[in-house]
């Protein structure tokens, strides 16, 4: 099948790959353009303009994909389908409507659950026995569509939205071979979403990562995990007698306890920081420091004096409610 592949981080990439080991033809890859990155803020290309440029693929960047000169511009690459997975603008109803076989999906979550642009996270934040991947024809209003093939996988007890994020992109991209076959034989049964059981997953920002600390500590135990590797889960500890120290939490377990102070530390360990929370302790194992790399709890209190009773909150001096 002759195809268009629209897709920019690296979630995007097996799927890209896995078209190319089917035999299919893309006669091109749309992507986002390249963005400033790091410290120094130096363009970087997206993962899926890396892959495609290394494999000799003829790779577009549109600002706007949905400009009339772009949409005509595909028209005459005449594809037979779209393939879309995690680009990052919405298509309009003129992209959707050029290829015969329509445009299609690959979504991170078992749909109609968790409709919008981070389902990973939002799983793990819902505290999710299981997602899945969705491949489905994409209609005008977002994460709608028919539902052509699913599949279902657990959701580990300790994993991160980067490490499942990781997994779900691996069974997307074999979804959606098998997807693109039934499609090619006339053999795909599209199932409409029951639009009542819909949830929603908007897009994350950094701020979304500062840690509440008057949420439960099972709730708590979780944002580590959905909040990792991006935007990171995030807290300042009120040092005495010096300035808030930002630290990100990578990893900490919930544990029974009476709610008292949310964000006071109960107590110091030889490798863990219990903190309390509005309900139960988390107890904070792995954390990174503002400038300096991850480490285990037990390293950085080897160089750090934390001490029960100081306070983990925003970045402005805590009061009565950090």
């Amino acid at each position: 099948m002759r195809i268009v592949f629209f897709g920019t981080p690296e979630f995007a990439v097996p799927s890209l790959a896995a078209l190319l080991e089917a035999g299919h033809q893309v006669a091109c890859v749309v992507t986002q353009p390249d963005r400033p990155c790091g410290r120094h803020r130096h363009l970087a290309a997206p993962p899926v303009k890396e892959f495609a440029a290394a494999r000799g693929l003829r790779v577009l960047q549109p600002g706007r994909a949905n400009d009339p000169a772009f949409v005509r511009r595909l028209a005459e690459l005449a594809p037979d389908a779209i393939v879309v997975a995690a680009f990052g603008q919405k298509l309009g109803r003129r992209l959707l409507r050029l290829p015969p076989h329509g445009c299609i999906n690959v979504h991170a979550s078992l749909l109609p659950r968790h409709r919008g642009a981070a389902p990973v996270p939002h799983a793990i934040l819902a505290g999710d026995a299981e997602t899945g991947v969705t491949i489905m024809l994409m209609a005008p209003r977002i994460d709608a569509g028919d539902i052509i093939l699913q599949e279902a996988t657990p959701i580990g007890p300790r994993e991160t939205a980067g490490e499942l994020s990781a997994r779900l992109a691996e069974l997307g991209a074999c979804l959606l071979v098998k997807a693109i076959a039934r499609i090619a034989e006339g053999k795909a049964t599209p199932v409409p979403q029951d639009h009542r059981l819909a949830t929603f997953a908007p897009a994350l920002d950094k701020g979304d990562g500062a840690i509440p600390w008057r949420r439960p500590a099972a709730w708590l135990a979780r944002f580590v995990r959905a909040m990792a590797p991006w935007p990171g889960a995030f807290t300042f500890w009120h040092r005495p007698a010096a300035p808030p120290l930002r630290l990100v939490i990578h990893a900490a377990e919930a544990v029974a306890g009476e709610a008292a102070q949310p964000g006071r530390v109960a107590a110091v360990d030889c490798d863990r920081i219990a903190v309390e929370t509005g309900d139960g302790v988390l107890h904070v194992l792995a954390l990174q420091p503002a400038g300096k790399r991850a480490m285990s709890a037990a390293e950085f209190l080897r160089g750090h004096c934390v001490a029960p009773g100081h306070v983990l909150g925003p970045a402005s001096p805590p009061g009565d409610s950090p």
